[in-house]
């Protein structure tokens, strides 16, 4: 099935031979030249590839309110600044970021990576105690209200990731190099973290969890 690409690059030259070449590659290419109308067309989007420097209101900004109206949807930056901070302000949110100037095979090939990486797992329901997930809605409803749970975007892929691994013991190193497709660095925390207040979302009592094991000294494993 063609992939949606949302592109939002007010440089015209940079985005008429971008949004060409991703056409040639099969892409499905909606290229916008600021934030504006960026909100509506996020629904149908598979992925976004934005540049931080537009007019009006930033990349930045803009790629924050895509990501709380579209968890689920993969973001990617652009920018021609290289400094530390900048990358990391972006990576606050966005799930990968690009410098310019980039060669288009790089560009399709983060593309690519995080299409796979955000791959839905197998469309059908899945029941977890007293929840229900589905990952083709990219949504997890708690049974005994039918209301859905708010989760974060790095907290629904973390549970996906689980759902694609059944019964499996995942380890923090596993997680989050899948998560967030960087190398794991010994100490990290980030993982613990970002799984606890998780817990506090999907169980029923946080403290002792039934959803999310922990395997002492090993991981943790979700079973289906």
């Amino acid at each position: 099935m063609m992939k949606n690409v949302l592109y939002i690059e007010d440089d015209r030259e940079i985005g008429q031979w971008t949004a060409s070449d991703l056409e040639k590659r099969g892409y499905a290419v909606e290229w916008l030249t600021s934030g504006e109308g960026a909100l509506e067309r996020i629904q149908t989007a598979d992925i976004v590839v934005l540049d931080v420097m537009l007019p009006g209101l930033d990349g930045f900004t803009i790629g924050q309110r895509l990501k709380k109206e579209a968890p689920g949807v993969p973001v990617l930056m652009l920018s021609a600044r290289t400094s530390v901070d900048d990358k990391l302000q972006g990576l606050h949110f966005a799930d990968d970021y690009l410098t310019k100037p980039f060669h288009p095979d790089e560009l399709a090939a983060r593309i690519d990576v995080l299409l796979r990486r955000f791959g839905q797992p197998a469309g059908q329901e899945v029941r977890l105690g007293h929840l229900t997930v589905r990952p083709d809605r990219q949504t997890v409803i708690d049974n005994r209200t039918g209301d859905e749970i708010p989760l974060t975007a790095k907290q629904l892929q973390i549970l996906l990731y689980f759902l694609k691994h059944p019964n499996q013991i995942m380890t923090k190193e596993q997680i989050y190099e899948a998560v967030w497709g960087e190398p794991y660095m010994e100490g990290d925390k980030t993982v613990m973290v970002h799984i606890r207040y998780l817990r506090e979302r999907i169980e029923l009592d946080p403290g002792a969890p039934t959803i999310i094991e922990t395997i002492r000294g090993l991981g943790y494993r979700v079973r289906q």
